[in-house]
């Protein structure tokens, strides 16, 4: 009698429980979460998305320094480098387009966008820093000035 309970009790906990996205458990990147693939068409549909509901404080090219984020005193996170969204989960991007970030970013309006048109946004998103060099961790120590030989 205890057997079928305790097999019934795990399979209820095993379909309960989340589990960890298979590529962060296998080591893999955030983005690895994104449940969709892109292709071209998506992608244009997401640039159209992001001119208009993103890039007015985030900056056309992703990279935060506009004129809205100043004036508003918003810390944006350069995308263009690769560092800034490099440990960030798709999914926390999701919600936080989804949400809001407090005051600094409100939710997004119900019926905007769907859930799908949201995943391809992300992907575009993480498209800025392709290609760009990461950003030095320590700025270089200057050089040394060259001795002037005339004096």
């Amino acid at each position: 009698m205890l057997k079928p309970f305790s097999l019934l009790s795990a399979a209820v906990l095993f379909v309960i429980v989340p589990t960890p996205s298979p590529a962060l458990a296998a080591g893999g990147s955030p983005q690895d979460n994104n449940p969709i693939k892109t292709t071209t068409a998506s992608r244009e549909k997401a640039k159209k998305l992001y001119n208009v509901d993103c890039a007015m404080c985030h900056g056309d090219n992703g990279n935060g320094k506009t004129d809205m984020a100043k004036d508003m005193t918003l810390p944006l996170a350069d995308w263009t480098d690769p560092k800034s969204l490099a440990t960030v989960p798709d999914k926390q991007l999701f919600d936080a387009i989804r949400k809001g970030k407090g005051d600094k970013m409100p939710p997004e309006d119900v019926g905007r966008a769907k859930d799908e048109e949201v995943w391809q946004l992300i992907a575009y998103i993480r498209g800025f820093s392709k290609g760009q060099p990461s950003a030095p961790s320590d700025a270089a120590p200057a050089a040394p000035a060259a001795a002037n030989p005339g004096s």
